[in-house]
């Protein structure tokens, strides 16, 4: 049996339920400044991936499997808010372990945030490098730890190795708050231990959700950062046409970090889809259409045949 993983609570004020799953080779202290600003409004934790500190494994690492994951994070979302349904803000593998908790256990679900999120681990053709390294037989597991290991060694190497994740390699966004942010994501992943990732990884790369998108029947907010390298847009469209009840909204020159290179847009997109559900959602931006400053909406159309909202902003 996978053991529940603990909370990183960053509000616990009466209010909005907010739970937050951060991406591959990331940490709960991500959330300390990318949170939007509804959730640490009210009651809100964040939780680790598994094999990733300070979610440690120990003698639960193989085999990984989709029932044990959901179970694991349904036993803690039923601990740290008493049952409760909850809104899922799942970025990237975050956002996939989103989906499967919002299929398997819509009771504990009001509502999920998608960003650069993806349905299976492998898409449109593509797969991760970690993923191939770890298909290598023998050596797969090694080279992978190695490089892990190398990667997060120094700030600097870290940083590198971010930037890959954002459209524009200036970086504008970082201040001193967001690089001691990132320091603190770095040392939760000295203190993880590589092959338990790696057998994370392993599971991930096995799993597909796409069959089961259209029984997902909670409101879902699907933002996708036009310029994401990491997963590419049109997987992440795909998924939201799939959705019965998904509102995407695409954000220009933008990767895969849109809480972080377009805070403000999406703290807001965020606060209104849990405030005024999608149809609020919906309405709000084409009411800023054209008002000036910051990203705005550049058309608002609802595709029949998905019943799904798309708003493309710039």
């Amino acid at each position: 049996m996978l053991r529940s993983p603990e909370p990183t609570w960053l509000s616990e004020n009466p209010g909005t339920r907010t739970v937050l799953i951060h991406g591959m080779v990331m940490a709960p202290a991500f959330w300390r400044c990318f949170a939007p600003s509804i959730a640490i409004t009210g009651r809100a934790a964040a939780y680790p991936l598994p094999g990733h500190s300070p979610w440690i494994l120990g003698n639960d690492v193989t085999p990984l499997t989709t029932e044990a994951i959901v179970d694991a994070y349904a036993q803690a979302i039923e601990r740290d808010f008493d049952g409760e349904p909850v809104t899922l803000i799942g970025h990237s593998t975050g956002g996939f372990l989103s989906l499967l908790i919002a299929r398997h256990r819509p009771d504990l679900v009001d509502r999920v945030v998608l960003m650069g999120a993806f349905a299976c681990g492998r898409f449109e053709g593509q797969e991760r490098m970690a993923s191939r390294i770890l298909r290598l037989p023998w050596l797969g597991r090694l080279l992978f730890s190695r490089l892990f290991t190398r990667w997060i060694a120094t700030k600097k190497t870290f940083r590198w190795g971010s930037l890959e994740c954002v459209f524009d390699k200036t970086v504008r966004w970082e201040t001193e708050e967001t690089q001691a942010t990132m320091e603190a994501v770095r040392a939760h992943l000295l203190a993880s231990r590589p092959h338990e990732i790696a057998a994370f990884v392993v599971w991930m790369s096995r799993t597909s959700i796409v069959p089961e998108l259209p029984r997902i029947d909670v409101p879902v907010l699907n933002i996708i950062g036009a310029g994401d390298r990491v997963v590419p847009p049109i997987h992440q469209i795909h998924l939201a046409a799939a959705l019965p009840r998904c509102h995407t909204v695409i954000l220009n020159a933008i990767g895969h970090l849109p809480m972080a290179e377009a805070r403000g847009v999406v703290d807001r997109l965020i606060s209104d889809f849990i405030l005024l559900g999608p149809h609020g959602l919906s309405s709000r931006a084409a009411a800023q259409k054209n008002r000036s400053g910051g990203a705005k909406p550049v058309f608002s159309r609802k595709n029949e045949a998905s019943g799904t909202n798309m708003t493309a902003m710039r």
